[in-house]
């Protein structure tokens, strides 16, 4: 035994050597696209070249480089549009730090050699892979949105369709307006703000039917397990389902028990197939002071308790919520796709009234 876990050892050095080895070589792509585009759209700017001329630029790849692949009209105006997007953006200070000190030089935007091309490579831009990269700026309406999404894909290790899945589901004004509607004591747990806790979940992949119980709802969880931790966040571990606690001489269950990497904590979901009522925080609170009594490790902090139901007031749910005396929350599941177009108007009006408020 001890031999094969030798072996383990030497292979997690070569998966170790090749993830790194990837990384290198997906920095060094991004930051090519990105200088291509830069040298197309710097060109343009300064007229030096026409809009005709990206297609000559093309033909003329094909015909003398036929091995370079994604160069034709198309892929080298998308590099101009990934340049264009970020070059005045904060993600890549460094480059526009560049950009300005060449732009002061002259009264137009000119080069004279390729030395003058920015560098992105330390930039959280060259973390994703091109295609995520795609989906990103043709999709995202906003830098801050923009920006989410990288982050989310460099935390949750998104593959192109789960990236696809999350811009579709509004994973960005889901996870801003829970955000909104956070309790403080989880607030103050969260510091960082990466957690994301939603006041939606979107559960399409359980392909249930519109009527269903909490029975049909906590089985097809646990069949589709790994979308419903896409859909939380890779962070949460789980841990079992109708978890077994035990107090005085009765047994009660929790529905779901996951444990928080980056929280350090436990999290128990409660299942009502129904519209939430005030009563429902009685049981989940305490779910809660039995864990933290008798499962929680001293090291961890106080468990999270989440109401996961099919529907909710919000203002039922902020007057049940303000004499709660736990770091619980109540969220919404749907299990179709929302309208994207109701979601963000919705945090676009939020956001226009928190921009108004004094101080």
């Amino acid at each position: 035994m001890k031999q094969e876990t030798q072996f383990l050892e030497v292979v997690g050095l070569f998966q170790q050597s090749r993830t790194k080895a990837y990384q290198s070589v997906n920095a060094e792509l991004i930051n090519c696209y990105w200088q291509v585009g830069e040298y197309i759209s710097r060109r343009i700017k300064a007229s030096q070249w026409g809009e005709n001329t990206v297609g000559e630029l093309a033909r003329y790849l094909e015909n003398k480089h036929p091995e370079l692949k994604g160069f034709d009209r198309r892929g080298l105006y998308r590099m101009r549009q990934f340049y264009e997007t970020y070059c005045g953006s904060k993600i890549v200070t460094a480059a526009r730090s560049q950009m300005q000190t060449i732009d002061n030089q002259t009264d137009i935007v000119s080069f004279e050699s390729l030395t003058d091309l920015t560098d992105i490579r330390d930039s959280i831009l060259t973390k994703i892979s091109w295609t995520n990269h795609r989906a990103i700026y043709s999709r995202c309406k906003t830098e801050v949105e923009r920006e989410f999404y990288i982050r989310a894909c460099i935390r949750e290790n998104l593959n192109s369709r789960e990236l696809d899945r999350q811009i579709s589901a509004g994973l960005f004004e889901r996870t801003m307006l829970g955000s909104q509607n956070l309790p403080n004591r989880i607030k103050n747990l969260d510091k960082t703000g990466l957690i994301g806790f939603k006041d939606t979940y979107i559960l399409d992949f359980l392909n249930l039917s519109r009527e269903h119980t909490e029975s049909e709802l906590q089985k097809a969880l646990i069949v589709q397990m790994k979308q419903f931790i896409l859909e939380l966040g890779k962070d949460f571990l789980f841990i079992g389902e109708e978890f077994r606690i035990q107090v005085g001489n009765s047994d009660f269950v929790i529905d779901l028990l996951f444990f928080h990497r980056g929280l350090q904590c436990l999290i128990a979901f409660e299942l009502k197939a129904e519209k939430f009522k005030p009563e429902h925080l009685g049981q989940l609170n305490f779910y809660l002071e039995a864990l933290d009594r008798d499962v929680k490790k001293e090291h961890e902090n106080p468990s999270i308790g989440i109401l996961l139901c099919q529907d909710q007031d919000s203002e039922v749910v902020r007057y049940a919520l303000n004499r709660s005396m736990s770091p619980t929350l109540v969220a919404a599941y749907q299990t179709q796709l929302p309208d994207k177009n109701v979601l963000q108007q919705k945090w676009k009006e939020i956001f226009e009234e928190t921009k108004n408020l004094p101080g």
